[in-house]
């Protein structure tokens, strides 16, 4: 007898088993497209929140971090383009 029971113990409730919900595969691809073709990864971003919210799948912070990253990387773009343009005029005169 390694563990033993003695009777007067009670053995507690069974455990209970949680499913967690499937991931959205969107929001996975989103992600990974934020890396590499953000303007793709902005939209699947979009399609799979919405996805999210009428199926109750898992994966809506996936998508959320798609889009903050697409969307810092269209702000990083529009920011370097506009300093060069503001370098070429400033050198052109």
């Amino acid at each position: 007898m390694a563990y033993p029971n003695p009777s007067n113990v009670p053995a507690g409730p069974p455990p209970v088993y949680v499913v967690a919900p499937p991931t959205n595969g969107m929001a996975i691809a989103a992600l990974i497209l934020a890396f590499l073709f953000y303007p793709a990864g902005i939209v699947l971003g979009h399609v799979a929140r919405g996805q999210i919210k009428r199926t109750g799948e898992g994966g809506r912070g996936l998508a959320t971090a798609a889009l903050i990253i697409g969307y810092l990387q269209v702000a990083l773009t529009v920011a370097v383009i506009g300093v060069a343009v503001v370098l070429v005029a400033l050198g052109a005169k």
